[in-house]
């Protein structure tokens, strides 16, 4: 499916928005205002300033503050990019707190005489602390769907903030209040099926879908058929729009490559003889929830929820890509680790080539080669070593915190699983080959292991690996 489809539920929820909000907005809304340039000179930012201390003042009833915040809303997403990162500036910069009230609310509080004095100090204080902002920034959880349009408000500060800090300090407003907003115990799992899904939710499922492309209406039906199952954590201030989601395939035994499993053509199997759930995509759905987990719960409750409906399932496992062991890869290669490669390798692969090019230089010569995969010398050549290599980049390859490098074993690593195995050409799509050579991993879920595994990676760094992923790292 391509790009243009993938956003035409986007725009249209874009039109359905401003069209909600001008409603709203009422006589609030100023039509000068709303035709701002779409990227905000400087003359139209001063308009723009006068509108958000609108918002912050208290005269009217809430009737008139929904309109003046709607009718801010509608300015902002008039705007272009351009437009866009200005007015964000504008709200992190002119509405942050204030330098001069804190410093005064300091000092009272460290003349407060008794302790009266000091919890009135206290108070004055924490409000100081707040940045207007934030203020004005809950007025949008009051809106229809104001609270998607913070989630994608802080998706575009995400994008924005990484080495500015006023815009650093936005994000981080938008991201406490977020967290709260979107508590675990204020979800809803859902389970999502063809017949019973609306058109416009299994658009977005085939937008969202992040780690294995939906090509087709078809390919998403089988995704969905009998012996498969997806879920999805849905907001109840955002109901049609999945946060996070996971599909699931019921099948014998653990599977080791992803085009058997998304094969269209492979016959429905029944889902009651199943011995295992195979979890093999989670995608989050919203880029203005990073950082924000539940990714965790959503696994736990999905495992109690399918262990209730099928009594054979005793293996829950995924099939996961491993997106940086290429990139790793390049890198110690570019930086001449000596002693990479064992005697065996090396020995392999110059026979693959037959040249007297080194070991490393072969390895990188034969992973360029298109269509590497295909040839029976090469792939055979290349396979002790990267699955060898690849084991090291999973366990043991960390971050400076202690966490594992690769971002999708943390994921699970986190939610108590346990690396379970490799599995050679698990993934050939062009995509597979580029990031992983087409390693996949299976990561097993045992209900008994989950929290000790969780408790010892989150408070050490401990890996669980089985002894399959051990003893490929011996080579």
């Amino acid at each position: 499916m391509n790009a243009h489809n993938k956003s035409g539920f986007l725009d249209r929820t874009l039109r359905n928005l401003r069209k909600a909000w001008r409603g709203i907005a009422g006589s609030a809304y100023d039509a000068a205002a709303a035709s701002l340039h779409p990227d905000l000179p400087g003359e139209d930012a001063e308009r723009l300033r006068e509108q958000m201390r609108a918002c912050l003042e208290t005269r009217g009833g809430e009737v008139s503050a929904r309109a003046r915040a709607a009718a801010l809303g509608n300015a902002y997403l008039a705007l272009d990019t351009t437009g866009r990162e200005r007015f964000l500036r504008v709200l992190a910069e002119d509405f942050d707190v204030d330098s001069g009230a804190v410093d005064t609310a300091v000092e009272a509080l460290r003349w407060a005489d008794g302790k009266e004095a000091r919890r009135n100090a206290e108070q004055v204080l924490r409000r100081t602390l707040e940045a207007p902002r934030v203020r004005l920034l809950t007025q949008f959880n009051a809106l229809p769907d104001g609270i998607k349009f913070l989630v994608d408000m802080r998706a575009e500060v995400l994008a924005l903030a990484r080495h500015d800090p006023p815009l650093r300090a936005l994000e981080a407003d938008l991201k406490a209040l977020l967290t709260t907003w979107f508590d675990v115990d204020f979800l809803d799992l859902r389970r999502i099926t063809w017949d019973s899904a609306s058109a416009a939710l299994l658009e977005k499922l085939i937008g969202y879908e992040a780690v294995h492309a939906i090509e087709s209406w078809d390919d998403l039906k089988n995704r969905l058929d009998s012996d498969r199952r997806c879920f999805a954590y849905f907001h109840p201030r955002m109901p049609d729009e999945p946060l996070i989601f996971v599909e699931v395939a019921l099948i014998d035994g653990m599977a080791d490559t992803i085009q058997a499993l998304l094969d269209e053509s492979a016959p429905v199997e029944d889902p009651k003889t199943a011995d295992t759930a195979i979890f093999y995509s989670i995608s989050n759905a919203q880029k203005g929830l990073a950082g924000i987990s539940f990714g965790h719960f959503l696994i736990k409750r999905v495992v109690d929820s399918l262990a209730g409906e099928f009594k054979g399932l005793n293996t829950f496992a995924t099939l996961s890509p491993i997106p940086g062991f290429q990139a790793w890869l390049e890198k110690i290669l570019s930086e001449g680790e000596p002693r990479l490669l064992l005697p065996s390798e090396r020995r392999a692969l110059k026979a693959a080539r037959g040249s007297a090019r080194g070991a490393k230089g072969t390895l990188k010569a034969l992973l360029s080669t298109p269509d590497w995969h295909a040839d029976e010398t090469a792939s055979q050549a290349l396979r002790a070593p990267l699955m060898r290599l690849c084991a090291r980049y999973l366990v043991e390859e960390k971050r400076p915190g202690g966490e594992v490098l690769d971002p999708v074993a943390h994921f699970h690593l986190g939610n108590g699983a346990r690396m379970e195995r490799l599995n050679w050409m698990g993934d050939r799509s062009a995509r597979g080959l580029e990031q992983s050579a087409g390693i996949m991993i299976n990561y097993l879920y045992k209900q008994s292991e989950i929290d000790e595994n969780h408790e010892d990676y989150t408070s050490s760094g401990r890996v669980a690996a089985s002894s399959g992923i051990r003893h490929l790292l011996k080579g």
